[in-house]
């Protein structure tokens, strides 16, 4: 059975999501209070979290940064405002998807599986290649992506990424000097049953240029826009 934990100061939207979840098979854990959503995921080890932004004591994007320091698990966050600028951030930190509220319930659950089942699918290659594939890495001149541990290494350095922005590194590194369009980006790496905007391309390409830079100079490859397409991982 699966566990998810959902975290809303709006006992309302709570009970809805509760009856929704239990009614499909899900054991339910609920919290109310942001400074207590952080110890509620350790207890209860969900396989996928539902999380507002806006909670009374710590908010959404606090926990949200503390659960990825430990854990890829999926989590799903709650935006009661439209602003480009919540869902950006939230997907910076490593949010799997959003939903503005207010929200059509089968559409959260629509979302909620088409997560899960990229999440299974990622740890099921994650597993395989432990027991018994070589390491699923790709190597160019100062760095080395490595899918089978989920680790980046740029001129020696490690760099943390969360699983969607190694993802699509090694995606683009993988077909080097191939132009791909966001679409096919999210198809690729986020799955065909996405409901994000392409938007959420733009979003992870940023934040990956900017940890790259930071480790270094990197004169024989660069993550390039193609204006009006799309990116490619171009080798010199």
């Amino acid at each position: 059975m699966k566990k998810v934990l959902i975290v809303d100061d709006d006992p309302n939207i709570s009970e809805l999501l509760r009856l929704y979840f239990d009614k499909d098979g899900f054991a339910v854990v609920s919290c109310l209070d942001g400074n207590q959503a952080y110890d509620a995921f350790l207890r209860s080890s969900p396989d996928v979290v539902i999380l507002d932004l806006m909670l009374p004591g710590r908010d959404g994007y606090d926990i949200m940064r503390e659960i990825r320091k430990t854990s890829d698990v999926p989590i799903l966050m709650l935006t009661a405002r439209g602003d480009t600028l919540d869902k950006v951030v939230g997907l910076e930190l490593g949010a799997d998807d959003y939903i503005q509220k207010p929200f059509e319930p089968k559409e959260l659950m629509a979302r909620v599986k088409a997560v899960l089942r990229r999440y299974e699918f990622r740890s099921d290659q994650r597993r395989q290649a432990d027991d018994d594939r070589p390491f699923d890495a790709v190597d160019h001149p100062g760095l080395r992506v490595d899918k089978s541990r989920y680790s980046v290494l740029a001129h020696g350095k490690e760099i943390e990424m969360p699983p969607k922005e190694l993802e699509l590194l090694f995606f683009l590194a993988t077909h080097p000097n191939r132009v791909f369009t966001r679409e096919q980006l999210l198809e690729n790496v986020w799955g065909y049953d996405f409901f994000g905007e392409s938007r959420t391309v733009d979003v992870h390409i940023k934040r990956i240029r900017e940890k790259l830079d930071d480790a270094g100079e990197h004169p024989d490859w660069q993550i390039k826009t193609v204006w009006g397409v799309g990116y490619k991982f171009e080798t010199r």
